[in-house]
């Protein structure tokens, strides 16, 4: 998760990664799956991009978690 999030807090979004039996990790590395990027996004986001991970904005990510 990196930059703001305006439809659920960030503690909200790290639970509902990890019902699903995801991790939530502080770094972003080439094991990173997915980086959930909201507004404001900064270091984190590029380095995903670099690595080639996918980025889910917020909507993408509620979705998912459906």
């Amino acid at each position: 998760l990196t930059g703001g999030l305006e439809e659920v807090m960030r503690d909200e979004a790290k639970r509902m990664i990890r019902e699903k039996g995801g991790d939530v990790s502080e770094s972003v590395s080439a094991q990173t799956d997915y980086l959930v990027a909201g507004h404001d996004a900064g270091s984190k986001l590029d380095k995903a991009k670099k690595l080639g991970v996918k980025i889910l904005d917020e909507k993408e990510f509620l979705k998912l978690m459906r």
